[in-house]
């Protein structure tokens, strides 16, 4: 591969995608095609749908939200070690994802969570395709968080 086809790899966009590179996308345009690779994996999109609502969320509190869903469970009966692993993979690769394309805001000295820029598109087609993607872990998810967008 040359260098220029893996810095689109990286960014998650394909070959001759004008918002490729190392750049975030701008909201005006970032595609479907950018949106879907973001809402790509479950954990990214319960993460997603918990920001609804527009509120901030600590790594850990959203960390053990997600592994609640995850493992079918209560908050209150989630594990450390649930909880830890669910930490990890939020901070080391979905998080980082989100924030590259604007769609969270990560303070690193909180831990602290909140929608981006790009945020309002990609919560609308989540929103928009709710039915359609595990629907079951989903109305699970959107039914969680609706306490927080009251």
């Amino acid at each position: 591969m040359n260098d220029g086809q893996n810095r689109n790899d990286r960014a998650g966009d394909g070959p001759g995608d004008p918002s490729a590179g190392d750049r975030p996308p701008s909201p005006d345009v970032l595609g479907l095609d950018h949106v879907y690779r973001a809402l790509a994996h479950p954990r990214r999109r319960y993460l997603c749908y918990t920001l609804l609502g527009g509120a901030s969320w600590s790594l850990s509190d959203l960390a053990t939200r997600i592994a609640a869903w995850e493992n079918g469970a209560s908050e209150d009966a989630v594990t450390e070690c649930q909880r830890q692993r669910v930490i990890v993979s939020l901070y080391h690769a979905h998080v980082p994802k989100l924030v590259d394309d604007d769609i969270v805001a990560f303070d690193e000295a909180s831990e602290t969570i909140r929608p981006a820029g790009n945020a309002t598109q990609v919560l609308s087609v989540l929103e928009a395709i709710e039915g359609s993607v595990d629907g079951r872990q989903e109305a699970h998810a959107r039914d969680e968080t609706d306490d927080v967008r009251r």
